[in-house]
């Protein structure tokens, strides 16, 4: 897991959730997490001095040669444990990723809570070449003898609108609920161009770590069986919504071997992601006026029909 902080961009943590979203739960804060840390064993002064990394849909935090994963949510309890066989299984394979100190989940008030190993410094940032890479390796892989679930994009959507609550217009919540059911109808009659099988599901150059020995992935959580080509739109995405140059998308390309965006379905893909990081976005909309701010301008964009409008992140 690594050692510097995360940056959000369209993809993270565009996960399965529920469809409930529990008012009894408290706040998810940088305090709650804390609180949470020590109640998975970590010390008080430990749980206080950790550097916290990163605050979605996980707390992530640094503490000596460890990163500790917080859920935000008791749902994520089941998400988590894969996580862990995830990264046990492709480190069998020899996928280079990220490796768990603890092999098994640890509740903290129903919030799972994973214990990894932390990365080295970054030698580099990390490249588009270098995610094709390992896509490349994990795309060659049989599906795992534990089963791995869809790639459900749109699964958390509702979960993260009701979050949002109030802080959003009703009418753009309604919006993404129509548009969540018909790409996810579309989704579902897709002929894919690639054979199925295990995808990262948040393919980006964020989630790849380049350290002294080359790059490994990281943030193994939305690992699932389905169209490969979930992985690959998430890049032309990159290009078109958040300007990634394309001298970089095209390095991309090269180094896989496939330009997704010749597929037919790649629109049907395309739109059913920027849903979910619409709605990813309104559930931090509630007290943070730059969430809110991107969530309205990421709708209006969609509503408009204008592909061209650059997505910011926050």
């Amino acid at each position: 897991m690594r050692g510097e902080p995360l940056v959000e961009t369209e993809g993270q943590d565009e996960s399965e959730g529920t469809d409930v979203a529990d008012v009894t739960e408290p706040a998810f804060t940088e305090q709650r997490a804390r609180a949470l840390l020590a109640r998975a064993g970590m010390t008080e002064p430990a749980a206080r001095e950790a550097t916290l990394l990163a605050l979605g849909e996980n707390a992530v935090f640094a503490t000596g040669g460890l990163v500790a994963k917080v859920g935000r949510h008791p749902s994520l309890a089941d998400r988590a444990h894969r996580e862990l066989r995830v990264a046990t299984w492709l480190a069998e394979s020899g996928v280079p990723a990220v490796r768990p100190a603890e092999a098994e989940v640890v509740p903290a008030d129903g919030h799972p809570v994973t214990l990894w190993h932390r990365l080295p410094e970054p030698s580099r940032p990390a490249a588009p070449e270098d995610l094709a890479g390992l896509l490349r390796l994990v795309h060659a892989l049989p599906a795992p003898d534990f089963g791995l679930p869809k790639r459900e994009l749109l699964d958390g959507v509702e979960r993260w609108l009701r979050l949002a609550g109030d802080a959003i217009d009703p009418s753009d919540a309604e919006y993404l609920r129509e548009r969540r059911d018909g790409f996810a109808a579309a989704a579902a009659a897709l002929v894919p161009h690639l054979p199925p099988g295990p995808v990262h599901g948040d393919a980006l150059t964020r989630n790849v770590h380049v350290g002294p020995d080359g790059p490994v992935l990281v943030d193994l959580e939305t690992f699932a069986s389905d169209l490969r080509e979930h992985d690959l739109v998430v890049m032309a995405l990159a290009r078109d919504r958040y300007g990634l140059d394309s001298g970089a998308y095209e390095a991309f390309v090269r180094t896989y071997g496939w330009d997704v965006r010749e597929w037919a379905g790649c629109a049907v893909l395309r739109g059913a992601r920027e849903t979910a990081s619409c709605a990813w976005v309104a559930q931090h909309a509630p007290g943070n006026p730059a969430a809110l701010a991107e969530f309205r301008r990421r709708v209006a964009s969609l509503r408009d029909g204008d592909p061209a409008v650059r997505w910011r992140a926050f």
